[in-house]
């Protein structure tokens, strides 16, 4: 009996102390360490590739965001400020349901099919909005000049990345809005083009939040 409760208590100490130390491994220096590596060499990444502008953080270069107008009394959906570049469609982000309180963005996807009439409908309206929005007193954009990022939303409907064909697109109406030339509009986006990653992975992109900050700057220096 006594030799049972000894090899008992013994084994209760050994599994407390493989406790203790365990935690002390996972769940202190394992942590540290690895913050401390994200902190000294991928600094941006660790802290949510935050940018900024006018010395305040505005937004994250992983998460697109939105630039609509406020919303008018009896409006359910605001309508886009285009006085600025747009992203894309933002249907796949659902709603949260589960707590109200707080205005939470959903990531997904619309996980409609192609032949799915929601999703055509869908596509078929963002396509007739482009081409109105875009279209200027001196610029003309037909259907078939729309790229398919413009009336359709990512996998995650996060998406902060627009392709050069869509930024072009907007360049006649943001030159309009905004009072400068078109000319100086294009230089923008091209200076904000990024090619494929690695040279090879992806396709050239344009990030909407970088763009119109600069597009901001630009507009102040007039």
């Amino acid at each position: 009996m006594n030799n049972s409760l000894t090899r008992t208590v013994r084994l209760l100490g050994a599994g407390l102390r493989a406790l203790l130390v365990l935690t002390l491994v996972t769940g202190v220096i394992y942590p540290l360490v690895v913050t401390g590596i994200a902190q000294g060499l991928f600094r941006s990444q660790a802290n949510g590739s935050e940018i900024k502008a006018d010395g305040k953080v505005v937004g994250s270069s992983l998460i697109g965001q939105s630039y609509n107008l406020p919303l008018k009394k009896g409006q359910e959906t605001p309508e886009p400020d285009l006085k600025w570049f747009q992203g894309r469609p933002q249907n796949g982000l659902g709603t949260n349901s589960v707590n109200t309180r707080y205005r939470l963005i959903l990531s997904g996807a619309t996980n409609r099919a192609a032949d799915n009439k929601d999703l055509i409908d869908w596509v078929t309206a963002a396509k007739k909005a482009v081409v109105q929005d875009n279209s200027t007193a001196d610029y003309t954009v037909r259907p078939s000049d729309v790229p398919a990022d413009a009336v359709t939303s990512s996998g995650s409907g996060l998406d902060p990345d627009i392709s050069p064909q869509y930024a072009d697109l907007q360049v006649h109406r943001i030159a309009e809005r905004n009072g400068l030339s078109v000319a100086r509009v294009r230089k923008l986006v091209f200076e904000h083009t990024d090619g494929r990653t690695l040279g090879f992975l992806g396709e050239p992109r344009v990030n909407v939040l970088e763009l119109n900050i600069a597009l901001k700057d630009l507009v102040a220096k007039g």
